[in-house]
């Protein structure tokens, strides 16, 4: 047997297909053995009564990102990510924003020089497209996916992110014919509009009319809406932050017709509701994103829908904002819920989170958990067999777990740079103890030990195809050569 850098033995390995006992070795940052009854490698990591799982991979998280209101987050690379490794995730696939006017390769050269200075893990990139041009789609877009940047984010909603029907099409089009796939915030921007105008103008501007005027329908509507227009070109969708019970239903309907949807869902519409936001004073700007939390209808509709193959991928959308002036509250206690910076923070917990109230109580299997934590990611966004799986000569990315470790979630505790949780004083069983990045035990009992810029970029490749999705007709492709 070769000599080994890291062995980790004695402990329950789990992929998303397979559980077993077992060893694992490791060799120049990958995996090079499985087995049992390995000898001890220069370092070893006695792991029994433990459970050995794939490093998490978080494909939706938004990392030192200027949004389109001007307000940074609070997190950059350093901090993001020193967070994402505490709570099990080692790769991460945050986005490079485009905002109206700006070119795409100043956009990558921006972030990719902020990652590569402070990153202590992996990471891929997602575009945001806000300025789908011509030469966006024909010239810049081909360019960079051909270097790795295979996905990219567009908004039905916000006013300076929104693109319209017709640009979607394009942007369809264009991402098939080269190979990307295209996540969809999908909410109708006008009926939220026209619902805030009235609530504001009625003087109703405290946190919980945010929910209000994201009105469930608006969601179903949206996510209906880009489903047609998937089947209308047979390319495929990724529609992230499902939060509601008639989006999961919008999904389910498209699937079993054959359409080529995939579906992600997040912490906050597990673990959070509606009634969060509607807390005394400001406290419910906490809790203010989009789409909202909903009701318990909707999330034990989500929960079916994790076990039952409805959702790819549970990913943290991880948008932090200070709760002060300069993140969620730009005018203090006088911030209407229209001005309340989006989003909550959750990349530590998601896989906390998810294991305790997912597999600790019965509601998916361990390797349900482990498919949507991390293999499905690099499926999806292909990256896959490097990450997201534990196989021999795969990346060691791997999360050592206890999982009878029981913790009471506080801010304090938590490493990124927000400064509150919408999770605090929750107790949850299960937690990553030793966290390996490419064979570098980065985390151990709660301490770190990477050094900022020691993450590498990971080239993503084409989507892998769901096995649902049919084969295109003859008259399908002939259609779509038609119009291409």
């Amino acid at each position: 047997m070769q000599d080994l850098d890291l062995t980790i033995r004695n402990g329950t390995i789990a992929t998303a297909a397979d559980t077993f006992s077992g060893d694992l070795g490791v060799k120049d940052g990958r995996i090079a053995v499985l087995a049992r009854g390995l000898a001890p490698g220069k370092r070893d990591i006695d792991a029994s009564g433990k459970l050995v799982l794939p490093g998490g991979v978080d494909s939706h998280c938004h990392i030192e990102q200027l949004s389109s209101n001007g307000v940074m987050t609070a997190d950059d690379f350093y901090t993001g990510t020193v967070s994402a490794v505490h709570g099990g995730t080692t790769t991460i696939v945050p986005f490079a924003a485009q905002h109206r006017g700006m070119k795409i390769k100043d956009v990558v050269a921006d972030y990719s020089k902020r990652a590569a200075e402070k990153a202590v893990i992996d990471y891929g990139f997602h575009l945001i497209l806000a300025d789908p041009t011509e030469e966006v789609l024909t010239q810049e877009l081909p360019e960079y996916i051909g270097k790795g940047i295979t996905s990219f984010k567009v908004y039905m909603t916000y006013d300076l992110l929104k693109i319209d029907d017709y640009q979607m099409l394009d942007v369809l089009l264009a991402a098939e014919k080269h190979g990307a796939l295209v996540m969809v915030h999908a909410e109708n921007h006008d009926v939220i509009r026209w619902l805030a105008k009235r609530l504001l103008d009625r003087g109703h501007t405290e946190p919980k009319f945010h929910a209000v005027s994201h009105a469930p329908l608006a969601e179903s509507e949206a996510a209906n809406r880009v489903i047609q227009f998937s089947r209308l070109l047979d390319v495929p969708v990724l529609i992230v932050h499902v939060s509601g019970a008639e989006s999961v239903r919008a999904i389910q309907a498209a699937r079993a017709l054959g359409a080529r949807v995939y579906a992600e869902t997040c912490p906050q519409y597990l673990f959070l509701k509606g009634s969060d936001i509607s807390r005394p004073g400001m406290e419910g700007a906490k809790y203010c994103c989009s789409p909202p939390p909903r009701d318990e209808a909707s999330q034990n509709a989500l929960w079916a829908g994790l076990a039952d193959g409805t959702f790819q991928v549970f990913s943290s959308d991880h948008a932090p904002y200070r709760f002060d002036a300069s993140g969620k509250l730009p005018k203090g206690e006088k911030t209407s819920f229209k001005e309340i910076a989006n989003g909550v923070p959750g990349l530590e917990l998601r896989m906390p989170l998810l294991f305790s109230e997912g597999v600790g109580k019965g509601r998916i299997s361990l390797n349900e958990f482990v498919a949507l934590t991390a293999t499905n990611h690099a499926r999806i966004y292909g990256m896959y067999p490097r990450k997201g799986t534990i196989a021999v000569g795969s990346d060691a990315d791997v999360g050592v777990w206890d999982p009878d470790k029981e913790t009471k979630i506080t801010a304090a505790a938590i490493h990124d740079n927000v400064g509150y949780t919408p999770y605090e004083g929750r107790t949850i069983k299960g937690w990553p103890e030793i966290v390996v990045s490419r064979g570098r035990v980065v985390v151990e009992n709660g301490k770190l030990s990477a050094e900022k810029g020691s993450g590498k970029f990971v080239r993503c490749g084409a989507p892998e195809p769901l096995k649902h999705e049919r084969k295109p007709t003859t008259e399908m492709r002939l259609f779509k050569a038609l119009i291409s």
